[in-house]
């Protein structure tokens, strides 16, 4: 994430320039037309900050890609009532759908960071990521890297991490590099590493799944489903770190591992 940038500054245009700009976007939808209605001019420093924030408070229920709430579409500025960066700030902190979505208590900094991060971070043109050789990158995920000792890919691999088989369809190029060079930032909730004692003193490792008031299931350090109730427990402790240290690949190496995860979409034939 070391080499993000914003790619939206404009050079000053002549005053037809500035009619023609108008007119494309006078018949632009009006979501899209929202969008250019920010009112900040986002560094890619709060767009990094804003990533970080996003993924431990609100991929979780808006998904990596801003898109699994109905109606709203955060990477094409699609919302209910947004419209300018103060609508979306007010959002935020206020909640919304009826208590649906929380208030969050963020402070200045922060907030400023979210913001730019949902204007502007979902945009696969304000962050460079290298994207390198795929055929190369199978062959690191499958020996250097060592990936498959925890990943799941077209059936292949462990199931102690996230299975990978589709993972190109689900993530940017900016989050897979993250999850690789910075996987603390880039892990989602659901998916951080528990540790559970029963009543019967056993003890359980593994990843979560799924948590509800009642129960929990995750995939423990064997690669078996489980599903426990919590009154059955005497401890349960989610962890803030992931089970991964950041990759020791170099610059070239991390290019090719995204561009191999890229290529995966679900289709059980390796790199297309």
């Amino acid at each position: 994430m070391r080499r993000m940038r914003l790619n939206k500054t404009k050079k000053p245009a002549l005053a037809a320039s500035k009619l023609a700009t108008f007119v494309v976007m006078a018949v632009l939808t009006p979501a899209l037309f929202a969008q250019d209605l920010g009112d900040h001019r986002y560094t890619s420093e709060a767009i990094q900050a804003g990533l970080r924030i996003y993924t431990q408070q609100c991929a979780l229920c808006h998904g990596p890609q801003g898109d699994l709430v109905d109606g709203i579409d955060l990477r094409r500025g699609i919302f209910r009532t947004v419209q300018s960066d103060a609508d979306l700030t007010a959002v935020i902190t206020s909640g919304a759908a009826e208590g649906r979505m929380p208030a969050f208590d963020f402070n200045a900094g922060d907030l400023s960071a979210i913001t730019a991060y949902i204007r502007a971070g979902f945009d696969p043109e304000g962050v460079a990521v290298r994207v390198g050789d795929p055929v190369r990158g199978q062959a690191i995920f499958e020996g250097k890297g060592n990936c498959s000792s925890c990943h799941r890919v077209n059936g292949v691999g462990q199931r102690t991490a996230p299975d990978l088989s589709d993972v190109g369809l689900r993530r940017t190029p900016a989050n897979l590099q993250l999850n690789l060079v910075d996987p603390a930032t880039a892990l989602l909730p659901i998916n951080r590493p528990v540790r559970l004692v029963t009543t019967n003193e056993e003890v359980i490792t593994g990843r979560r799944l799924n948590e509800d008031t009642y129960s929990v299931q995750l995939i423990d350090s064997n690669g078996q489903l489980r599903s426990l109730l919590k009154e059955n427990l005497t401890s349960y402790t989610v962890s803030e770190q992931p089970s991964k240290p950041p990759t020791t690949l170099n610059s070239d190496e991390v290019a090719d591992v995204v561009a191999y995860l890229l290529n995966l979409r679900g289709i059980r034939t390796g790199v297309q």
